[in-house]
């Protein structure tokens, strides 16, 4: 199988990689511009960009990334002064992660969260929507979203987290609000944003402080989510958030 068609069947199963490719070489150098290689979460190759050091490096950085939230990545070595490899060259190599989903999972079912989930499945999240109430949390009110009839809290005391998991907490009870909070804060994700005005964000923050919550923690809180433009109606605020995670998505440092 070559490599293309390896590329293909490792997108269509889903299995996170990062695709490897030469983009510039000078002097001496084990592989020319256009020399690819795919690294898998589990360290095993298809194809190569040259072996040794240099081949080690970039599987370590390809690593690295599946694990970041970021999505690229660029590596320049000078393979004699870095590495010291004989070859005297040197090599620029893009690095670019594939198939590990972006996850979206919005706590509530109200209209901001409609509205959120409807967006960010267009610029694409894989979208998860929890809420006890059926009435709200249904498949009509959510199409092409994963729809749990659930307790938020006990959602989010059950998910595990990791560096492609975005969450937004957007119910419709503060305390319920809070709860959910408290369960993700010490959990690893790229993203933990709550809706609300700057008050309640100040009043969660004191709670979350006296409850014995760390600095580091608190600072990962995005209150109240999204970009400031001023947004009123569920469908602005929702614009409003999407950017925001699309900013950090893209490695991007949102406004506080």
């Amino acid at each position: 199988m070559d490599l293309y068609a390896e590329l293909g069947a490792l997108a269509a199963e889903g299995r996170p990689f990062v695709l490897a490719t030469v983009i510039e070489s000078a002097g001496s150098t084990p592989q020319k511009p256009g020399s690819k290689m795919v690294v898998l979460g589990d360290g095993s190759l298809r194809g190569t960009v040259g072996g040794g050091a240099i081949e080690h490096q970039i599987i370590q950085a390809a690593l690295a990334l599946l694990e970041a939230p970021e999505q690229t990545r660029i590596i320049e070595t000078h393979l004699t002064h870095e590495l010291g490899m004989c070859c005297g060259g040197r090599m620029k190599v893009f690095l670019e992660k594939h198939g590990a989903p972006v996850r979206l999972t919005v706590f509530g079912a109200g209209h901001v969260a409609k509205e959120l989930a409807a967006l960010a499945s267009k610029v694409g999240f894989r979208v998860t929507v929890v809420d006890a109430r059926p009435e709200w949390a249904s498949a009509e009110r959510f199409p092409g979203c994963e729809v749990l009839v659930k307790d938020p809290a006990d959602h989010a005391r059950a998910v595990a987290g990791g560096p492609q998991e975005y969450f937004c907490v957007t119910t419709h009870d503060h305390p319920l609000d809070q709860a959910v909070v408290e369960a993700l804060l010490n959990k690893p994700s790229a993203y933990l944003g709550v809706i609300g005005s700057r008050r309640k964000a100040e009043r969660f923050r004191m709670r979350l402080e006296a409850g014995g919550a760390e600095q580091a923690a608190l600072d990962r809180i995005h209150s109240p989510m999204g970009l400031p433009i001023g947004a009123l109606t569920p469908e602005e605020i929702a614009v409003s958030i999407i950017a925001e995670l699309v900013q950090v998505r893209r490695a991007g440092q949102p406004r506080r």
